[in-house]
């Protein structure tokens, strides 16, 4: 079950999702609609972030593929060198350097995808609320159950109406 829940102010709405928070809410099982950004204090709503761990692992996976081909490659077809190795890590440097940021741009990429929602399944019974000018909506899943009392949760903190949707 969803409520959605109708907002003007911006302190109203933060009193709401602590009120929430405090009441067992996740901030997975909330979501705020609006016309325009809101930018909230760091404790409100956080979704913590694995953006750089995305991308080091990524850069790390290539560069050492890149350099792992590059040294069968060499090995594969040996050539008379005259003395000199036959890999030389200064000679696949640049290689290696190139395919490492590669890596990391590739996977902050798609890490970015995954964290928007863009190529992840969402849920398709998540009804999107209509939003009216200067207005916020705040989409609440929840226990059929324990409606009512999120309800009176989110009347205290200060919106204006509130709606179930199952």
């Amino acid at each position: 079950m969803f409520l959605i829940s109708e907002f003007r102010s911006k302190d109203a709405l933060v009193v709401a999702l602590l009120a929430l928070k405090k009441a067992g809410l996740t901030p997975n099982d909330l979501a705020i609609f609006s016309e325009e950004p809101i930018e909230f204090r760091k404790g409100i709503l956080d979704r913590p972030s694995h953006m750089s761990k995305a991308a080091v692992a990524g850069a790390v996976c290539l560069g050492t593929a890149a350099t792992s081909f590059v040294y069968y490659a060499q090995h594969n077809y040996e050539i008379v060198t005259g003395g000199m190795p036959i890999f030389s890590f200064w000679a696949t440097g640049i290689i290696t350097y190139e395919m490492t940021m590669l890596g990391a741009i590739f996977a902050t990429f798609f890490w970015f995808l995954w964290e928007s929602g863009l190529i992840r399944k969402r849920d398709p019974a998540a009804p999107v609320p209509n939003i009216g000018p200067a207005s916020m909506s705040l989409r609440v899943r929840c226990e059929t159950g324990r409606a009512d009392t999120f309800v009176e949760i989110l009347r205290a903190a200060g919106c204006i109406k509130t709606e179930r949707v199952k």
